[in-house]
């Protein structure tokens, strides 16, 4: 008999009854007393199923090998050498472990590092993507295709004939016996104040040249007409997703964009045309003077003509930085848009290239030329001052400070009177051909956003934050 434990005969052998197994004693003792299971079957058992076994005391012989010292000698030489392999082997597997260990924490180190950056990677173009209009599939920023096509020979010839009808009356034009004047400007007081008009707070405002209707729109994507007249809201013109960032009239037609990059026209509610070609939000809208051209630029760094005529785009120009803000020439030849590198760059509008750039340092806010052709005003972020650049010699021959941050800057048709609004209410400077000089005529406290002249400059328009428009003038 030998133990299935050991594998010797067992001094005090015991059998299980359950497999019928034998043990040495001492040996599953303590093995039940650990695991509590039978070690051949895995079976439970206890010291109660065991049954001893009686049997004859043997006495084992001595093996040969242990009978002589130079036997045993050879015997531990034996398990000393056992031993050294053993122990090598062990260290061998331990570097091994210890490699492949090493190897491993690297490839985690890569793998998390591999993740990180695919994970920024997604997050830019899940920004990206949200700036992209819904529908269009073109990728915002530098890597939107951009139709940088030549004019139509009749844009062209319209575009030549506007600049020559224009450039030959303009400067010889006398201001109109029923306009403004510095004494009536400076007595303005608040006729009228709306109920808030836009939900999210006033930013567009656009005044029709008949004095009558106005474009008013907030933070949302709905702009309003509503009648100076009648002080009340006639029709809603929806932009619909995004927000309505700018407006204008083309004639009787509204034209607004939007947060989405897109320009909308209508004619009364009724939506005419829709153009989506900017990969990012429009920033701003301006209107040729011939009233048939329609520029917008946006956050792609990108300005694209219209034909309002025939409703369709045509051409979209590529420059290096993101445009916040645009008009055209009085005569209709240039094109001025503002950037967030702080320059205002100046394009030729029948061929896209640039013309001139006037470096302002910050963010451009608003821009706007005056009549006479010859001045351009420009306002930065957070500025207080406005900064008036001569065409002809591309220098700032002005700066105008109004004591606060400026929203919106407004020049009256005959371009002698700016008006400015902000944080710190409305000013109004005039500009005076026989002392070559500027002077403050008007001054209100009450703080706006969006400032536009009425007809015969007889009023002027301002919007509050809150989306309250208020009409100044002329108490009777």
């Amino acid at each position: 008999m030998l133990c299935a434990i050991s594998g010797v005969p067992p001094e005090v052998p015991v059998v299980s009854r359950k497999s019928g197994t034998v043990y040495e004693k001492r040996l599953i003792e303590a093995f039940i007393s650990e695991n509590g299971t039978e070690p051949t079957t895995g079976a439970a058992l206890t010291t109660e199923d065991l049954l001893e076994l009686k049997t004859q005391p043997n006495v084992t012989p001595r093996p040969p090998q242990l009978t002589s010292v130079p036997a045993m000698l050879a015997m531990f030489q034996n398990e000393w050498d056992s031993m050294a392999l053993q122990v090598y082997k062990l260290q061998q597997d331990l570097k091994e472990a210890r490699r492949e260990l090493s190897v491993a924490m690297y490839q985690q180190d890569a793998a998390r590092r591999v993740i990180a950056k695919v994970a920024a990677e997604r997050d830019e173009a899940r920004a990206a993507l949200s700036k992209v209009s819904v529908g269009r599939g073109a990728p915002s920023g530098d890597a939107m295709e951009v139709d940088n096509a030549p004019l139509p020979d009749s844009i062209l010839g319209k575009i030549d004939s506007e600049q020559a009808r224009l450039s030959k009356t303009r400067r010889k034009r006398p201001v109109p016996e029923e306009w403004a004047t510095a004494e009536s400007i400076s007595a303005y007081v608040p006729l009228s104040s709306s109920e808030p008009i836009c939900t999210g707070g006033g930013t567009v405002l656009a005044v029709h040249e008949s004095g009558d209707l106005a474009i008013v729109a907030g933070r949302d994507a709905d702009a309003t007409v509503f009648s100076l007249s009648q002080n009340r809201p006639l029709q809603l013109l929806n932009g619909g997703s995004g927000s309505i960032t700018s407006g204008l009239w083309a004639q009787d037609k509204a034209v607004i964009a939007t947060s989405t990059g897109t320009v909308k026209v209508f004619e009364a509610e009724e939506e005419v045309a829709s153009f989506s070609t900017h990969g990012g939000s429009v920033n701003g809208i301006a209107l040729h003077a011939s009233g048939s051209i329609l520029a917008s630029v946006g956050d792609d760094k990108t300005y694209t003509l219209y034909d309002l005529e025939e409703n369709q785009k045509l051409t979209q120009i590529q420059s290096d930085s993101a445009l916040t803000c645009v008009q055209f020439h009085p005569d209709g030849h240039l094109l001025a848009a503002g950037a967030v590198d702080g320059q205002i760059k100046i394009f030729d509008v029948k061929t896209g290239s640039s013309a001139a750039t006037f470096d302002l340092k910050s963010p451009i806010k608003c821009i706007i030329f005056s009549e006479n052709g010859t001045w351009l005003a420009g306002v930065t972020e957070s500025s207080s001052a406005i900064s008036i650049w001569d065409l002809r010699k591309a220098t700032e021959i002005k700066s105008i400070e109004t004591g606060g941050p400026i929203e919106s800057i407004s020049w009256d048709f005959t371009g002698q009177f700016l008006a400015s609004i902000g944080a710190r209410g409305v000013t109004i400077e005039q500009y005076s051909k026989a002392s070559k000089d500027w002077s403050e005529v008007f001054k209100s406290a009450t703080p706006g956003t969006k400032i536009a002249w009425g007809k015969n400059a007889q009023q002027l328009f301002q919007l509050s934050g809150e989306g309250v428009l208020t009409a100044l003038g002329t108490a009777k």
